[in-house]
């Protein structure tokens, strides 16, 4: 049968690329410049009524893309293992490896090599997850609850070990200093001549000088790596929705039996799976040895479990991910800079919450809308009443707001159907 041309104007539509699809399938970047754009001005809007310069100035913006980054690598990492299948708790061990795999290498051969130890001793986590959950059966949640404790442990053996007297510097919690920093950059169109971005955000004008603060943030001084973990982003949604090594690695998290017999290499796409989350999550510590530059005992704090959380915020999806990293990323930036700004979150969550009891009241949903009408009260009279937070609480904030979030979100998750489950061939 001859192929018919279609002829313009039939209705139908032309083929698009991958990236095409990525950046303006089905009006996806409208919609997300609609939603960006709505929440700048909810937060312009708070910052001009609690009069809190922090919200948007634009080191809060640089400490939160900063602080997003190990977080959002976390996650990405979590990503591939549960799409294919494999629950990792054990990410903030991970992390924990990678971390002290940089302040190891880092010390002794500088920043590039700093970058492929904390690849390497993550992905060595990865891979011991993998052997005890691909091929010897254990549960997937205990085998990762042992990855995190065994990591803390090692980690804390290794110092010992090399760092007690230690000409270079270091000791049982901390490694000698890295050696150099990772190579940085401005954007050049908006950090060369006059600093106009800076002016403007001095300015404190609603809206405009919020978005010069955020602009002035994204782009001054950017890690060459920074742009790297947030180029990986777009990369993880091409390689897993958009190349067939992506769709048979996903088939295992779906329903590995049929993969299987489809002639997918299961066992070995969740070993590959794994590997990579492990190495994500390492490189997500060795971000945390560049922050502070040098490895020190327990300076992960939970961001692997943060990463987790952000994860399934996202639903399992890179873009989703990354915004919970930015919403995680920036409630740890605020409260590092200003403690009398984190109280200015209390009227950002009553607007928020005040919006979905809206919404959830015109959709019938009485009880839902209720609560969330209840809890947006509450956040307006702390708001009114509270100065400033004990430093505790302060400190505390991003796993509150980890756990704000993921009550909120928790209606539309749907994670992969074979997730958590010990798949051995012939049994299913």
């Amino acid at each position: 049968m001859s192929a018919v041309a279609t002829p313009p104007g039939s209705g139908t539509r032309p083929s698009r690329g991958p990236l095409t699809d990525l950046l303006t399938g089905g009006g996806r970047a409208r919609r997300l410049t609609w939603l960006l754009l709505g929440v700048l001005l909810l937060v312009s809007v708070v910052r001009v009524v609690s009069g809190q310069e922090a919200l948007t100035g634009s080191s809060t913006i640089a400490a939160a893309l900063l602080l997003a980054v190990p977080i959002g690598l976390a996650a990405l990492g979590g990503l591939f293992a549960e799409r294919a299948g494999v629950v990792n708790i054990g990410l903030d061990g991970m992390m924990i490896l990678g971390t002290w795999g940089a302040g190891f290498a880092g010390y002794q051969w500088g920043w590039g090599a700093a970058v492929v130890g904390g690849l390497v001793f993550g992905a060595i986590g990865g891979l011991l997850h993998a052997v005890a959950t691909v091929t010897f059966g254990v549960d997937h949640v205990v085998s990762g609850v042992a990855i995190n404790i065994l990591a803390g442990g090692l980690v804390r053996f290794l110092s010992e070990l090399l760092y007690s007297d230690n000409p270079a510097g270091g000791g049982v919690t901390q490694s000698p200093p890295v050696k150099g920093d990772p190579p940085t950059f401005s954007v050049p169109v908006l950090s060369s001549g006059p600093d106009l971005l800076g002016s403007l955000e001095r300015q404190h004008w609603f809206l405009v000088s919020d978005l010069a603060g955020v602009l002035r943030g994204l782009t001054s001084g950017v890690g060459l790596l920074t742009l790297v973990a947030v180029l990986l982003v777009p990369a993880s949604y091409l390689l897993l929705w958009r190349t067939a090594f992506g769709l048979r690695l996903r088939s295992c998290g779906e329903n590995p039996a049929a993969a299987d017999s489809l002639g997918v290499p299961v066992y070995r796409l969740k070993y590959v799976a794994v590997l990579t989350s492990g190495a994500l999550a390492g490189l997500g510590g060795v971000f945390l040895v560049f922050i502070a530059g040098i490895y020190r005992e327990g300076q992960v704090n939970g961001r692997g479990f943060i990463g987790l959380a952000a994860l399934i915020f996202g639903n399992w999806r890179p873009g989703g991910l990354a915004a919970g990293a930015a919403l995680f990323g920036f409630t740890d930036a605020l409260q590092l800079r200003s403690r009398s700004a984190v109280v200015a979150l209390f009227l950002l969550v009553a607007l928020l919450l005040a919006a979905v009891a809206v919404v959830q009241a015109r959709r019938g949903r009485l009880l839902p809308a209720g609560i969330a009408a209840v809890v947006a009260a509450a956040a307006l009279v702390g708001f009114l009443t509270v100065d400033e937070l004990p430093p505790g609480l302060v400190s505390f904030t991003p796993h509150l707001t980890t756990l704000l979030v993921l009550s909120l979100a928790s209606q539309r998750l749907r994670m992969p159907k074979a997730n958590g489950l010990v798949y051995r061939r012939g049994e299913h």
